[in-house]
């Protein structure tokens, strides 16, 4: 799913995972620098888990969400 981030014209990608993933739902935005802030995140944003390799898609195949 394609989310706009208020007038900012930045878009969050949602990922809503089915079978063995289901119930995992990942949102990611994409800036164009590490710095760049983007404002008050949307409540419906959880914990950050760009370094949690358990999230990665490689890993969800081999280690689906419903076994966690």
């Amino acid at each position: 799913y394609l989310i706009p981030h208020g007038d900012t014209g930045l878009m969050w990608e949602v990922d809503h995972f089915h079978d063995d993933n289901s119930g995992l739902d990942v949102a990611e935005i994409e800036l164009s620098s590490e710095d760049q802030s983007i404002g008050e995140l949307p409540s419906w944003i959880g914990k950050e888990v760009s370094d949690d390799p358990r999230y990665f898609n490689s890993q969800l195949i081999k280690r689906p969400f419903n076994t966690w």
